[in-house]
């Protein structure tokens, strides 16, 4: 895992600071944000979670995918104007989630218990736990977002 958090994590900074540019253009999370913000509207709070287990997924790692999804999920909640504590939390919350299928972690917990080449059935079995904890987090997060109308304490001030 070090090994490819070596290549990784710079690859999250040049994705982070893309706005720092000669042509003044807005940074890649910031632009994908208004994209999504656009695209899905106020059902996003329902979809957060999923994005951090996407980016958990695919990094193999919960922090590669809170570094890398964090700034565009506080940018949707700004543009949606819902609380970004929120949504950065079921950001968080979904990258957990993730790594229950994360390739590498499925791999290092079936050599753990000599497992070894049954990686498939075990991601099969752990994808189902995965989906639902997946869309329970969405129905808390529109229920906190839309039901209790949670908000940043610097919205209201």
């Amino acid at each position: 895992a070090g090994f490819v958090l070596v290549f990784t994590i710079p690859m999250v900074r040049i994705f982070i600071n893309s706005g720092v540019n000669a042509a003044d253009l807005a940074s890649m999370p910031v632009t994908t944000a208004n994209f999504a913000s656009g695209l899905v509207g106020e059902f996003f709070p329902a979809l957060s979670a999923t994005i951090g287990a996407l980016g958990a997924f695919i990094a193999g790692s919960n922090t590669v995918s809170n570094m890398m999804f964090s700034q565009f999920q506080f940018e949707v909640a700004q543009t949606l104007t819902i609380s970004s504590a929120a949504v950065v939390a079921l950001q968080a919350v979904g990258a957990a989630a993730g790594n229950m299928i994360a390739i590498h972690n499925v791999v290092a917990a079936s050599a753990t218990v000599g497992l070894l080449g049954r990686e498939g059935a075990t991601l099969r079995k752990t994808v189902i736990p995965t989906f639902y904890y997946l869309i329970v987090t969405g129905l808390i997060g529109l229920t906190i977002v839309y039901g209790f109308h949670i908000t940043d304490a610097l919205m209201n001030g």
